[in-house]
């Protein structure tokens, strides 16, 4: 029998972050449990691509677009569940029992987000994230998505977009997301670059300028010019 899991990981110039992710995921090809590695890159000009090809993973490529980058590499991997995840995100170990244990069930998961920071406010902007998945049901992409082919045919895909894809599907999937008890840690350098406070800030306005309605285009557009006066 096949192992059933696919993970798809979006890339763009990753080439310092990607090693740390997939060393992470080897205990699931340890265990016969992932299938395969799609890596949908954007138009990477470093060493991630050839980082991926030396791994076997399945490369397809196309515009920069993490929700783009997600559907394109959902709509090529072949297992029956995926895994969606990003390149500077790192699962802790003993995911891959937490995986298998949810996959006998139904319903989409997601993991428990921390940074790789020892500053307080990290632990506090990693807290409300938490908080904010259980009560309202809106996961950051930082925290990984498990969910089957099936659901997620179900509910039309990846929506492509250049931003708050993950916001799109949590609310596709509201009611239908269940908290893994493992950490998913990402990088918090642009919270460390850029502040927490002031990044957090930004984050949440960005996030309600989408609820109200704004174009994910729009808003990609203002984040990717507020990041470069950062």
């Amino acid at each position: 029998m096949r192992a059933a899991l696919s993970v798809v990981i979006p890339v763009l110039n990753a080439e310092r972050a990607l090693p740390g992710c997939l060393a992470a995921l080897m205990e699931g090809l340890e265990a016969g449990l992932i299938r395969e590695l799609v890596i949908s890159d954007g138009g990477s000009s470093d060493a991630t691509v050839q980082i991926a090809e030396e791994v076997g993973a399945v490369v397809v490529t196309g515009p920069a677009s993490r929700g783009g980058q997600l559907r394109r590499g959902a709509e090529v991997a072949q297992g029956e569940w995926l895994l969606l995840l990003h390149a500077d995100t790192q699962l802790a170990p003993g995911w891959t029992d937490a995986v298998i244990a949810h996959m006998q069930g139904q319903g989409a998961a997601y993991f428990r987000l921390a940074f790789a920071s020892s500053a307080l406010a990290g632990r506090f902007v990693a807290g409300w994230a938490n908080l904010r998945a259980r009560w309202f049901g809106l996961p950051y992409g930082d925290q990984g998505l498990l969910i089957s082919r099936a659901q997620l045919e179900a509910i039309g895909g990846v929506p492509d977009q250049p931003l708050m894809e993950d916001v799109a599907l949590a609310r596709a999937l509201r009611g239908q997301l269940h908290a893994l008890p493992v950490i998913a840690r990402t990088s918090a350098e642009r919270y460390e670059t850029e502040g927490w406070c002031r990044r957090g800030c930004r984050n949440l306005w960005t996030l309600a300028r989408y609820l109200a309605g704004a174009d994910p285009e729009r808003l990609a557009q203002d984040y990717r010019r507020s990041d470069r006066r950062s």
